[in-house]
């Protein structure tokens, strides 16, 4: 539990409503928690798959022959599944947040806590890194991220401000950015509007709004009838798209509707959103801003 302390741990795994014999998928295993508890509750024949694009997640590989372990991108799962010989699933888990581990290893650039070289890769063999982002976007590529997934209002001077600093040096650290921006870092937001800025230049370097799409859009052709998704969302950008994926199958628009005003969705909510207890947020202040959402293939 080093690794990753896992999040409404009970609760997101009895979302999935476990049949003994069920295929199950954790398409975020960081530490395994999560995957630790499916198994518990999995009887022999059972099988979890697991999804990871980060290496240092293979280091708490499950030793247990029901269980497979996938290095790649969980925008990939119907793919790699089919690799695997698996067709349909009964349940699907999925904590969107980034691990303990992630942010407490101070040179993968994830925490404003360290100085660090500008990185938020979370697959570190890929191109697009912090560094890239700050250095080599266009002023209004960079305002849109900031505005978009950070959803900062002083987008336009953010991306100003780093755009100068850097024709006269190359923004390479967590330091050198925040001095870039330091006058738009009053000292009574300064921690705020930095978790604003990471969060976008991360979701950014990673993908993490296109990834979260073609995996929901994957989900409910996944899923045996009555199978179920429960999906942990740490901030609004991905909990609206998760909330408006179940309600109507769509990410934008609406959907088409009959005659008598109904439309068809693959999927149903089961049961409210469910949040962490005050006890939880005491001894995991990470998990202060989880929702957690489930929903049922029709």
């Amino acid at each position: 539990m080093e690794y990753h302390n896992p999040v409404l741990l009970n609760e997101t795994v009895d979302g999935l409503n476990i049949v003994s014999d069920g295929v199950y998928v954790d398409v975020t295993f960081g530490g395994g928690g999560h995957s630790n508890e499916i198994l518990n509750r999995l009887g022999p024949d059972g099988k979890l798959f697991a999804f990871d694009q980060d290496k240092d997640a293979l280091l708490n590989t499950i030793s247990d022959n029901r269980f497979t372990l996938i290095n790649e991108n969980f925008r990939y799962m119907k793919r790699f599944l089919r690799f695997h010989g698996v067709k349909e699933v009964n349940g699907v888990l999925a904590d969107f947040g980034v691990s303990s581990h992630q942010f407490d290893v101070a040179e993968r650039g994830f925490s404003t806590r360290f100085e660090a070289n500008l990185d938020m890769r979370m697959n570190r063999d890929d191109q697009l890194s912090a560094y890239n982002v700050v250095n080599d976007y266009e002023e209004m590529d960079l305002k849109r991220v900031f505005y978009d997934y950070g959803e900062l209002r002083s987008a336009p001077a953010l991306a100003r401000a780093i755009v100068e600093k850097r024709s006269e040096k190359l923004i390479k650290t967590s330091t050198e950015l925040k001095s870039a921006i330091k006058k738009y870092l009053p000292a009574r937001k300064e921690n705020k509007i930095l978790a604003q800025i990471y969060q976008a230049i991360r979701i950014e370097v990673n993908q993490e709004i296109e990834a979260l799409k073609e995996f929901l859009t994957q989900t409910p052709e996944l899923l045996t009838k009555e199978g179920r998704l429960s999906v942990i969302s740490y901030h609004s950008l991905e909990d609206r798209l998760v909330k408006r994926f179940i309600k109507n199958g769509m990410f934008d628009g609406e959907p088409e509707r009959d005659v008598f005003g109904n439309f068809e969705v693959p999927l149903k909510k089961v049961g409210k959103l469910v949040v962490p207890s005050s006890e939880e947020i005491q001894k995991n202040n990470r998990a202060r801003s989880a929702k957690l959402r489930i929903a049922e293939k029709l």
